[in-house]
């Protein structure tokens, strides 16, 4: 089977994400960035948020640019 060699991580935008939502003006939740994904049109869930951000779920290319929206960032900052 693959391995990553990446730390066993599955993204590494993981932490960014994380940093990116603890500093939110309104303190977002992970649940509230998920509402404001499927806003984005993203389906994802408060649970999928988890596992992106401790790198346990790979992040599509459509996922990662909705953070970048999000957050106002670009999509360097993520990675």
């Amino acid at each position: 089977m693959f391995k990553n060699k990446n730390d066993g991580k599955n993204n590494l935008c993981g932490e960014n994400i994380r940093k990116l939502r603890l500093s939110y003006p309104t303190k977002l939740s992970q649940r509230g960035l998920a509402d404001k994904m499927q806003l984005a049109g993203i389906d994802v869930d408060k649970n999928a948020i988890q596992r992106i951000e401790c790198g346990k779920r790979f992040v599509t290319d459509i996922e990662l640019k909705a953070f970048a929206v999000i957050f106002d960032v670009s999509l360097d900052a993520l990675v």
